[in-house]
């Protein structure tokens, strides 16, 4: 399943940093994964410092 980022998103950016497969973008607000391109890696939950990204 893929990651899913959830409204605590501050918008800093260190997940689409993180990620190794370029699936995460700014979005609206906040920044949110392509699910079809996300590995279901983690790296960008081990990175965030509110805890947006969530396994679905």
């Amino acid at each position: 399943m893929a990651y899913k980022i959830n409204d605590d998103c501050i918008s800093c950016g260190a997940c689409e940093a993180a990620c190794p497969v370029n699936a995460i973008s700014e979005g609206d607000g906040k920044y949110v994964i392509d699910a079809d391109t996300c590995i279901d890696c983690g790296s960008c939950a081990g990175v965030c410092p509110v805890g947006a990204p969530q396994a679905e």
